[in-house]
């Protein structure tokens, strides 16, 4: 059991945290779940059939402790920041050494996301999260939320699509969007 956790630990540590740090934009609390997270994962780790990878069922774990702690807060303040290509395909933009003002205008853009990422629902931030900020592929995602392959497609052009929406409307003024 050490020497599985050891490994898990020392394979997934940073993606984990920094995906929770996605879920919550708090550190210390992000800190007090990852926590969390490994107290489950040792509970469980006789549970664990091998059915998924490693790195499949402890974010699966993960992204359960942090809707439990969202229903227990009966709030949802997870945020997510990156730019996307808003065409079929859905990949990351890639930043290439942007000048002063690139970034000044690029930290504002990045606040709207997140603010716009707060009318997601958890599973279309999740989704988001998982695909873009971890760079899981559809199966991997599709193995931590339980859900099939097609369905993750799906949320995902959803959230693309409200995501869109909701920043189209932020820039109209109409900021006052109820949640997607």
């Amino acid at each position: 059991m050490r020497t599985f956790f050891d490994e898990l630990y020392e394979n997934y540590h940073h993606d984990l945290f920094q995906f929770l740090i996605y879920m919550v934009k708090d550190r210390s609390l992000a800190e007090d779940l990852v926590q969390d997270v490994y107290v489950r994962v040792m509970k469980s780790y006789d549970s664990f059939n091998g059915k998924s990878s490693e790195k499949t069922w402890l974010f699966s774990i993960a992204r359960h402790v942090a809707i439990d702690y969202f229903r227990k807060q009966k709030r949802k303040r997870n945020r997510f920041m990156e730019f996307f290509d808003w065409s079929e395909k859905g990949e990351q933009i890639k930043d290439q050494n942007k000048m002063p003002e690139e970034i000044a205008v690029q930290n504002d853009e990045i606040q709207q996301v997140y603010q716009a990422l707060d009318k997601c629902t958890v599973d279309q931030r999740s989704v988001l999260i998982f695909r873009f900020i971890q760079g899981m592929s559809i199966k991997e995602t599709a193995e931590i939320l339980s859900w099939s392959e097609s369905k993750v497609k799906t949320t995902q052009h959803r959230a693309m699509k409200a995501l869109k929406e909701i920043l189209e409307d932020m820039e109209e003024g109409r900021g006052d969007r109820e949640e997607a």
